[in-house]
């Protein structure tokens, strides 16, 4: 019929559009297929499908017919479909718990907290290198514990700086396993200049609370940081700082250290024995430490000097004051001033609670008005040197709480913050010269530091 009839163009362009539209229907792999033909034109051959390209068979489906995908440009992008099953697999998510032990917490209380299975905890705990860190729990303690419904997929606990605890769930059980966590170590340089105390001044040069108390405990010994510091006083440190996975974490050791107080200069270098001991030195290889610490506690002033003709506050009557008051808070620590024996320990006169210690080369020492003694210190035991003994109080004649502290040479009282303190003992014959070669290159580079400070300071 004529409304039937059409011309060959018409019929040439219907034809194209069928199978267009063909193509698209069988899916992906033969919308590939079209595309590679019409590159296959694009390179000379004619723009249109005729008979006789249609004619060939086509390929069965399968799935290792490569697929054109994005946009084409000079290359093409392929992806096996049977590859498609060989990509991992995503990890499940499991819920985290993060603890932080509080005091009377144990594992089993932790656990029925947070509804997790007692019986993963009970195998956990046999493990060898778990069941100590999971029976024994100190408050602040902090782990993470992943669980999936309640039942332990892993712990992790860090155990030091360098060292965590690892127990994770496998077809068997549980096992567990101690890892390292590494550290790198950089070196800082300090300067400080003391307006009115070190630690005011430290903290202006960025020293840590922590750095500062290790500066003044390495020259405590010759500087008493409450009452000999002077304006002007100035101090260079050479110092450690920790890092971890890039990350700052904490300070470490004082490294090398000046100070300079009053006219007096002070060094002391850091020395790590073969056995591993460590200790600071003076250049020349001494010890910087005394054998006698000149205050044993942490004291805020000095409420009574020592004077052969004070007034006593109490009794109102002249009465020598033979020792040193140090005025604390009530329960301060208070620390053996050397190492020594105790040969007594209980209630004194007017000493009330008292301390009385035997040192080496005839020499006593003596700890007034305690509050409360340290198990340390019981009677003919042998103390070290900066080991806690008793507590601030103010026993017997006392009018607030305060260490009254008395030294002693031959039987003889002698004034504590002036009397000559022995030596301790210098660095061993066998590690001297390996000290000299060590320190060398350190107090250069301090030296170097200070010289570069104190040229800037005087353009300042």
């Amino acid at each position: 019929m004529l409304h039937d009839y059409k011309s060959t163009a018409q019929a040439a362009q219907k034809k194209s559009t069928a199978i267009h539209w063909f193509a698209l229907g069988l899916g992906l792999p033969f919308i590939g297929l079209a595309l590679l033909l019409f590159l296959k034109n694009a390179s000379g051959t004619s723009s249109v499908l005729d008979n006789t390209e249609l004619s060939d068979p086509l390929p069965a489906l399968a799935t290792d017919i490569p697929i054109v995908v994005g946009e084409l440009h000079d290359e093409i992008a392929l992806i096996d479909l049977n590859h498609i099953a060989k990509l991992p697999q995503v990890e499940p998510r499991y819920a985290l718990i993060k603890v932080i032990v509080r005091p009377g917490d144990t594992m089993e209380r932790i656990f029925r907290k947070n509804k997790l299975d007692l019986g993963n905890l009970a195998s956990i705990a046999s493990l060898k290198d778990a069941g100590k860190y999971i029976r024994k729990l100190r408050p602040g303690d902090e782990f993470e514990i992943q669980h999936d419904q309640g039942q332990v997929v892993s712990i992790y606990r860090e155990l030091d700086l360098t060292s965590a605890l690892i127990v994770s769930k496998n077809e068997s059980g549980y096992a567990s396993e101690i890892i390292e966590r590494p550290i790198q170590i950089r070196r800082r340089l300090a300067y400080g200049r003391i307006d009115s105390s070190l630690f005011e001044s430290a903290a202006q040069a960025g020293m840590p609370d922590k750095l500062i108390m290790n500066l003044a405990g390495i020259f405590a010994w010759d500087v008493d940081f409450v009452l000999d510091i002077r304006t002007g006083d100035d101090y260079f440190v050479l110092f450690e700082e920790i890092f971890q996975d890039g990350k700052y974490v904490t300070d470490g050791e004082i490294v090398a250290a000046e100070f300079n107080n009053n006219g007096r200069t002070f060094r002391a270098v850091r020395y790590v024995d073969k056995s591993g001991r460590s200790d600071y030195f003076t250049p020349e290889g001494l010890s910087v430490r005394k054998a006698f610490l000149r205050a044993p506690v942490d004291f805020r002033r000095i409420s009574s000097s020592f004077n052969p003709r004070r007034k006593h506050p109490i009794l109102n009557k002249i009465r020598a004051h033979r020792g040193v008051d140090y005025a604390a808070p009530r329960g301060t620590p208070i620390k053996a001033a050397g190492d020594g024996k105790v040969i007594f320990r209980g209630r004194k006169g007017g000493y009330g609670n008292a301390i009385i210690l035997q040192h080496g080369g005839n020499i006593t020492t003596l700890y007034g008005h305690i509050s409360k003694f340290a198990n340390a210190s019981r009677l003919s035991k042998r103390v070290k040197q900066g080991q806690t003994i008793a507590y601030v109080g103010s026993t017997g004649l006392a009018t607030a709480a305060h260490l009254h502290y008395e030294y002693r040479l031959n039987g003889v009282h002698r004034n504590p913050r002036t009397v000559k303190l022995p030596q301790a003992s210098p660095i061993k014959d066998e590690y001297r010269q390996d000290f000299l070669t060590a320190a060398a290159p350190i107090l250069e580079e301090l030296d170097q530091y200070k010289r570069t400070q104190l040229a800037a300071a005087s353009f300042d």
